[in-house]
């Protein structure tokens, strides 16, 4: 009877999916609404305050002065564009949008820039060009068709982007004239199951460096002359796949720097010369880690990569030269990003966060000479609340013994271990990343910080199968019929928990989100009996109606990641291996979250499950905003998720 009452939720409708008995309550002008979870208190609300006023900086541009610089900050709901004209001035707020900002590019040498920003969370992004002088702003593109990965012409005269105009579904490569309305030429059509993106434009304009991406394991680069619209192969083999990405031209346009893993290790910087008779220069062989960013000042004469350790950063300078590089000391622990030079190309500036202060941007010095001394300034200093970051728990990295082997020995799963203070055994939250293809890493996390303060509890984030950081063979080791690799990831960790004496076993929640939310929901089918609870934040509640109803431009990339549904035998895994399909095997309470205007993971997936539960008389509690997509990016509905989160973990991890 259960598995007929399961079926027939298929048939139903979205909407509504609760009776109205069910106790519901909205907030934020109706915008967010609750089902199941109690009135948030007060006391509670306050409590939390501090944590949730925690802001962040992130670097976006250069100002075309050269001496100040644009960034994204939140001081009201949503995340806007601010100038910052010395270190540690005032952020003026440029843009007052109701929606969150998205990629920032200057146009050119010009001052105007580029921004692209989306409706509701539905990720139809629209490209805006913004004069920072006088505040005006157009649109640039149809408001119809999703619209991102912006470039632009040296000049300014040309932007190339990425568009689905054509057919709503293919993610084609585009450029346009902005000053001629109308100007909007397809330069190259993306097949189905991939997208073209634009790179980098060559000094003279002639020449496009072109990015394409077919799978996190198989992504190719191109360069397109855009005189006679030949396109010439630059990097990758369809017969043996490898990831490529493309940064960009030498100053010479005698060839391109990338970041390639095809020689089967860690990736590499690597420069391929545009004549096909030379070799491929391999930059980086001396370090065993993967470079995960690389940025070249606009004379060429600069360079600066990224390498990712065991989840840390590590800031390396580029001789282009002679090409040789050396680490720069001195930089608190943390992870970075957002590499660029200054248009004088004597400054680098950089986005760091540790797991002790938000994300800030920070200016490296450089001087006039390559050897100059370096000095590091941080530019912003973003508010924590009034709280004692000194205070924050740094984590460990552990590594835990999984179920299968790698020659004769155990596979380990390499795992961040937050404790807080005070005598064990601490109740634990196993907090797991989405993607997959992903990789937790100890930037700072508010949401962490105040679960080890106001639950007491130890948090534990592995990087199961499939995480990003480590190699290709272990990225791949979840994909199609492995999926459940995964899920057993958990199964080993709940093992190593109870082998600590400092943790409770017998306490033990799980959180995640995006495919994260997957792995809660498929936790809780097999681990019920040893898990406390679980917060599912958009997650995946059935692969098979997933895979059929995510957003047309990116469903060919899913199918690579989880298997073709169209294909009857992994049809009938998806659908075994659903956590909508086990649901009478989760038997723990669940908190799920969701966004109404969610591209990725249609909202129905969580609205099937809470039914599921809901019929068999499982505690769930569900919280869905009209304004989001996939995450909460709007301050005063993330700030009561937040808040139900605590109380729900309260009421059923610690109670």
């Amino acid at each position: 009877m259960k598995r007929i009452l399961l079926c027939l939720l298929f048939l139903l409708p979205s909407p509504p999916l609760f009776a109205d008995t069910d106790e519901q309550w909205t907030a934020n002008n109706g915008q967010l609404i609750l089902r199941g979870v109690p009135q948030i208190p007060s006391a509670l609300v306050e409590r939390l305050n501090r944590y949730q006023n925690v802001r962040s900086a992130v670097f976006l541009e250069w100002a075309e002065d050269g001496d100040s610089l644009y960034i994204r900050t939140r001081f009201n709901e949503l995340g806007q564009l601010h100038h910052v004209a010395a270190p540690g001035a005032y952020r003026q707020q440029l843009t007052w949008f109701s929606e969150p900002i998205g990629q920032v590019e200057r146009r050119g040498r010009k001052a105007e820039l580029s921004i692209t920003m989306d409706e509701g969370g539905g990720e139809q992004d629209q490209i805006f060009l913004f004069d920072p002088d006088d505040g005006s702003i157009r649109r640039l593109t149809d408001g119809v068709s999703r619209n991102r990965l912006v470039r632009w012409s040296r000049d300014g005269k040309k932007m190339a982007f990425q568009s689905t105009k054509r057919n709503g579904r293919s993610n084609d490569l585009w450029w346009m004239e902005p000053r001629r309305p109308g100007s909007e030429e397809l330069l190259l059509e993306a097949p189905d199951g991939s997208w073209f993106g634009p790179t980098d434009f060559s000094h003279d304009g002639r020449l496009l460096l072109v990015q394409q991406f077919i799978s996190v394991d198989d992504s190719r680069i191109y360069v397109l002359d855009l005189e006679s619209r030949s396109l010439y192969f630059g990097a990758g083999n369809p017969e043996f796949p490898s990831a490529n990405k493309a940064i960009r031209f030498d100053r010479k346009t005698k060839g391109f720097y990338f970041i390639t893993n095809q020689r089967n290790r860690a990736a590499e910087l690597a420069y391929r010369p545009l004549d096909s008779t030379l070799p491929t220069e391999f930059l980086t062989e001396d370090t065993p880690w993967d470079v995960t960013e690389f940025a070249l000042s606009a004379d060429g004469k600069r360079g600066a990569f990224i390498t990712n350790e065991e989840g840390i950063s590590r800031l390396y300078l580029f001789n282009p030269t002679v090409k040789s590089f050396d680490r720069v000391s001195r930089i608190p622990v943390g992870v970075i990003n957002g590499l660029a030079f200054s248009p004088d190309n004597r400054r680098l500036a950089f986005n760091l966060s540790t797991a002790q202060t938000p994300s800030d941007v920070y200016v490296l010095d450089l001087g006039r000479r390559a050897r100059s001394s370096r000095s590091l300034t941080r530019w912003t200093f973003s508010e924590v609340g009034g709280l004692d970051t000194d205070s924050f728990v740094e984590p460990r990295l552990v590594r835990y013994p999984t179920f299968d082997t790698v020659g004769e020995r155990p596979r380990t799963v390499p795992a961040f271990v937050y404790e807080p203070p005070g005598k064990g055994p601490h109740p634990v939250i196993i907090h797991v990343h989405g993607g997959p293809e992903s990789q937790y890493r100890p930037a700072f996390s508010k949401k962490t910080q105040m679960w080890l303060s106001e639950l007491g509890a130890a948090v534990i984030a592995p990087n199961i199968r499939g995480s990003t950081g480590y190699n290709s063979q272990y990225l791949a080791l979840d994909n199609g019929m492995l999926r459940e690799g995964a899920v057993k990831d958990i199964g080993a960790l709940l093992d190593w928990i109870e082998t600590q004496p400092e943790l409770d076993e017998n306490r033990v929640a799980i959180y995640g989100s995006s495919y994260g939310g997957y792995i809660v929901l498929a936790s809780a089918v097999h681990y019920s009996d040893r898990l406390r609870a679980g917060v599912d934040v958009v997650g995946i509640s059935n692969f098979v109606t997933f895979l059929e109803n995510t957003e047309d431009y990116r469903r060919a990339f899913r199918r690579l990641e989880y298997g073709d549904e169209r294909d009857p035998e992994m049809r009938a895994f998806l659908e075994s291996i659903s956590p909508l399909t086990n649901a009478d095997r989760i038997d723990i309470p669940l908190l799920v979250v969701q966004g109404r205007n969610d591209p990725r993971v249609p909202a129905a997936q969580s609205e099937r499950i809470v039914m599921a539960l809901k019929l068999r008389g499982r505690p769930v509690w569900y919280i869905e905003a009209l304004n989001e997509g996939h995450g909460y990016a709007r301050k005063e509905n993330r700030d009561i998720y937040e808040q139900a989160t605590i109380l729900f973990l309260r009421r059923f991890l610690l109670d």
